[in-house]
């Protein structure tokens, strides 16, 4: 099956008209971008660039799968980018697609039966995760058989369909798009979710209209948002390891082998709470390797952009468009009156441990999945990733953005103020 080649894309330009984009640029300045180049998996990964810390960008290289990138901006001053200019774009004409429905909703069977019919009807490769199709109602329908003999399968944490999609289409909520998410641990395909669930601030699409946007999205007509993920690295102490009083890791010996590692993509936040303990949380943060508080309360949540209007806004946090390369940290419930959400940069590097006279362990989970204990000794590293999630807006990323806290938190809305004639007293 022809997939395509893996595709990254650098758009940004240079710094100024006298910048080459070399290594020492004539004007002096540290330029922070290259040519545009593209770039197969054979030859680049990630991991051959260095952490980006510039002002306007999580990172110099954007992949969005196997056929996907953004038109190139033109060369500028100083680049920064109009969140409506940001267009998707296809160097080959889509062929796969992903489709995640949400398990467990009978509302959902027959939206998702007519869309995977009309995605086969435009000779789509379709792929499905194994056990939505382990619904006994979509096993029952005789009429859908044959449609599900063209599927193709995966299941969660065993096969690897990040090199074999296109795009990928949501219906649910905005769970939904959090567990696409985390499909895929590298480079996301552009995501066009349909607002199916509850809430749906992160999806802007109607399904009644799904035949003509899903052939404008194929057609490669449509705005996008690059949404920025947390790459969060948990380095926790095997069993054959102890912590002294001191808060000191002792091991038995090799001391590299005594620890573990695990990594994640968190489109939303990372939240450390107290867990089932009724004492306070105790936990240091760290900023670029210096320490700059200790968090006592019920914890703190480390978010992106996105998921600055989901938990971290009901802890007290401000909202943040997605386009804006930050990291918002907010405690929970802190014991102090002057502890207040911060924002910090996007190129920084957080780490989070439990003070060494902590009276109990804490608790992390990432986008509200995988939730585990945190011990003495342990520690969760947070960067900005690499690769965001590149999603499809109905209009543009500042529209969507808006109409999302409308509809979806009513801000700002008030009863408005009468009109005060000149006749009546001002006072």
């Amino acid at each position: 099956m022809e997939t395509g080649e893996q595709v990254g894309v650098e758009a940004v330009p240079y710094c100024c008209s006298a910048c080459d984009g070399g290594e020492t640029p004539a004007c002096g300045l540290a330029c922070r971008t290259r040519k545009t180049r593209s770039l197969s998996t054979s030859s680049a990964t990630a991991c051959d660039y260095r952490k980006n810390q510039s002002l306007h960008g999580t990172s110099p290289v954007t992949t969005f799968g196997p056929k996907a990138c953004m038109l190139q901006n033109p060369h500028a001053v100083m680049h920064i980018q109009d969140p409506a200019s940001q267009r998707l774009t296809w160097n080959k004409p889509p062929k796969s697609v992903l489709v995640i429905k949400k398990i467990q909703d009978a509302s959902l069977l027959q939206p998702f039966k007519e869309l995977c019919v009309f995605l086969t009807e435009k000779n789509m490769i379709v792929y499905v995760e194994r056990k939505v199709l382990a619904d006994p109602v979509i096993q029952a329908d005789e009429s859908f058989a044959a449609v599900i003999q063209k599927f193709c399968t995966f299941r969660e944490d065993l096969d690897d369909i990040s090199n074999r999609v296109d795009f990928i289409i949501c219906l649910g909520g905005d769970g939904t798009l959090l567990y696409a998410s985390s499909l895929f641990q590298k480079s996301v395909p552009p995501v066009m979710s349909f607002h199916l669930g509850s809430l749906g601030f992160l999806t802007p699409f109607n399904f009644d209209t799904y035949q003509s946007q899903v052939t404008q999205i194929i057609e490669g007509n449509a705005a996008i948002i690059l949404r920025s993920r947390l790459r969060v690295v948990k380095e926790s102490r095997e069993k054959n390891a102890r912590v002294d009083k001191k808060g000191i890791i002792m091991t038995k010996g090799d001391s590299e082998g005594s620890r573990k590692a695990m990594q994640y993509q968190v489109l939303n936040e990372v939240v450390v709470d107290r867990g089932p303990f009724s004492y306070l949380s105790n936990v240091d943060l760290f900023l670029d390797g210096h320490l700059i508080t200790t968090v006592q309360g019920d914890g703190v949540i480390v978010s992106t952009p996105t998921g600055s209007t989901a938990y971290a806004v009901a802890a007290g946090a401000s909202m943040i468009h997605p386009n804006v390369p930050a990291i918002m940290i907010t405690p929970i419930c802190p014991h102090s009156l002057s502890f207040r959400p911060i924002v910090v940069p996007a190129g920084v590097e957080l780490k989070i441990m439990l003070s060494r006279d902590s009276r109990n362990t804490a608790w992390v989970s990432f986008d509200g999945r995988k939730r585990q204990e945190i011990c003495h000794g342990d520690n969760i590293t947070i960067t900005t990733s690499c690769f965001p999630v590149p999603s499809i807006c109905f209009q543009d990323p500042v529209n969507d953005w808006f109409e999302s806290l409308a509809q979806c938190l009513h801000w700002n809305v008030r009863k408005k103020q009468n009109y005060l004639s000149s006749k009546e007293d001002v006072f």
